[in-house]
């Protein structure tokens, strides 16, 4: 998921987006908790998604601002 897919995206799916995200990182937590997590890039690859669509929220909430 790169950002320029992700600006094309309304805030309403964004946030939907990222709601997924979480609940993936969430998923992806317990699994390495209790030892069942393979593909440990995963997490890492959730957190930087999850932050770049938290980024895009913030621009567009500072467009629609001004």
């Amino acid at each position: 998921m790169n950002a320029t897919e992700l600006r094309e995206k309304t805030p309403d799916q964004l946030r939907d987006e990222l709601s997924n995200l979480k609940k993936e990182a969430f998923n992806l937590r317990f699994q390495q908790a209790t030892g069942q997590l393979e593909n440990t890039a995963r997490m890492r690859s959730v957190k930087r998604d999850a932050a770049r669509v938290k980024t895009v929220l913030n621009e567009k909430a500072a467009a629609a601002a001004e």
